[in-house]
């Protein structure tokens, strides 16, 4: 079960409004609709949780790039909101490197060979040659997603959360950070 809100900070405190992902593909998309939920440029926080798994707090700054903080990677990586949050920025991988490596992946998987001939060359694996795929690896496998906290840990230090609380949270993780900001009866409403 999924659950998700913007909290934008007005003039006039935090209004909260329960919104749908369903129309949100990347993380683009989903600044855009942070954006328009405060016209005056203020912060908003995106919240998407899902029951006893993990949560996310996007924050959109004006038009400062967002700000991410995933609570736990591997279990976000297996739900497709949380693949919107996990970008190649956060994972520390070069843009578009998924993309760069599938169109690598299916070249050499064609059929293994040129103009469709039979591969005909020996087979010829040595030591050596296994060796080689070692010699790259920096201990960083760019596929796999780190377990536990990813992202900006003091995202909402500055709004009455400390990083050290933030990374304490675990179940109802996102009324603990609304009491926090002083916006729980605001949360409460759109849930």
């Amino acid at each position: 079960m999924y659950f998700a809100a913007l909290l934008a900070r007005t003039e006039d405190g935090w209004e909260a409004s329960d919104t749908e992902l369903d129309d949100v593909e990347t993380l683009s998309d989903l600044t855009d609709l942070a954006r328009d939920a405060s016209p005056d440029e203020d912060t908003v926080l995106v919240f998407i949780e899902q029951e006893d798994a993990w949560f996310g707090v996007v924050r959109v700054d004006g038009e400062d790039d967002p700000r991410i903080f995933v609570s736990d990677a591997t279990a976000a990586a297996r739900s497709s909101y949380g693949e919107i949050l996990l970008t190649d920025e956060l994972l520390g991988r070069e843009p578009g490197a998924e993309d760069t490596i599938a169109a690598l992946e299916e070249l050499v998987g064609l059929d293994d060979s040129e103009d469709g001939d039979p591969d005909t060359a020996p087979d010829n694996t040595t030591d050596t040659d296994t060796d080689t795929d070692t010699d790259d690896d920096d201990g960083f496998d760019a596929d796999v997603v780190p377990a536990g906290p990813l992202g900006d840990t003091r995202i909402l230090a500055d709004l009455g959360l400390p990083e050290a609380e933030l990374l304490m949270l675990r179940t109802d993780a996102l009324a603990e950070i609304a009491d926090a900001l002083g916006a729980a009866e605001v949360l409460e409403t759109v849930r």
